[in-house]
């Protein structure tokens, strides 16, 4: 691992003081887990989903996160994104303490701070293309730029798709619907689960290249739950989970690379 990769993602042995209730958020940090745990039961049923889990995602960079099912990399997830609280730990997002708390505080601070992508694009089919970009900001009381949102439209490729119904565009398109709706509010971060699970690799390929074109050329933060090594490669860094840890980090690994340290992982 290089040095500038330590940087970015320390271990809980190396960030922040012992008591992470009083750990010191970085303004430079788009999400911040710190010695983050999350059990789920108890007893012999007590499952440890996440076990000490700290990690830096800087302003501007994409990263994916993968592992094994059952690995943790969805809960990292939900709880980065301020959807699940930890058990133990904290989550900072663009620069606020979130899992200190309640859900509707949480709700209002995702609006805000946070853009989501889904494998199953989650457009409301009653609403036009139009008014499901917008609607996170309607949700938030917030106007539109309507010079910021022409960008991106024409970004997506939906220039002329906005009076359209999502049951009128394919499955590609409903994708860049989602990307343009997640990016619409200026995020600080984007999460994306799976974003290219339901779509054909040429598709796939296309809403990859334009993930990686927010990070390089609109300064965008994107973290990305994906099982796919292709998907992965077009990530800055990856992290590996194993077992509720984050077991590696990879810089800028090829798809090759990626498949080959998961292979490892099912031996």
């Amino acid at each position: 691992m290089t040095a500038s990769v330590t940087k970015l993602f320390e271990r809980a042995t190396t960030i922040g003081p012992r008591h992470p209730s009083t750990a010191p958020v970085d303004e430079d940090v788009a999400v911040q887990l710190t010695e983050v745990t999350k059990t789920y039961g108890s007893g012999d049923s007590r499952v440890d989903a996440l076990q000490t889990v700290s990690l830096r995602i800087p302003r501007g960079r994409f990263l994916a996160i993968m592992g094994r099912s059952g690995s943790g990399k969805s809960t990292m997830l939900h709880c980065a994104a301020g959807l699940d609280v930890p058990t133990t730990g904290t989550v900072s997002i663009g620069g606020t303490t979130v899992s200190n708390l309640n859900e509707t505080q949480r709700t209002v601070i995702r609006r805000q701070h946070v853009g989501f992508i889904f494998q199953s694009y989650n457009l409301i089919p009653s609403l036009s293309v139009e008014d499901n970009i917008t609607l996170p900001l309607r949700l938030a009381d917030a106007k539109p730029d309507r010079e910021w949102l022409a960008a991106v439209v024409d970004r997506v490729g939906l220039t002329g798709y906005l009076r359209r119904m999502p049951s009128e565009l394919s499955g590609g398109q409903q994708q860049r619907a989602a990307i343009a709706r997640a990016v619409a509010s200026r995020p600080d971060v984007i999460f994306a689960d799976e974003p290219t699970g339901a779509l054909d690799l040429s598709t796939a390929t296309a809403v990859l290249d334009l993930l990686r074109e927010l990070v390089s050329e609109f300064g965008q933060t994107v973290v990305m739950v994906t099982h796919d090594p292709l998907a992965a490669s077009y990530a800055d860094d990856t992290v590996v989970m194993l077992d509720g840890r984050i077991d590696q980090v990879l810089r800028s690994p090829d798809a090759a690379t990626l498949a080959a340290v998961l292979g490892g992982y099912h031996r």
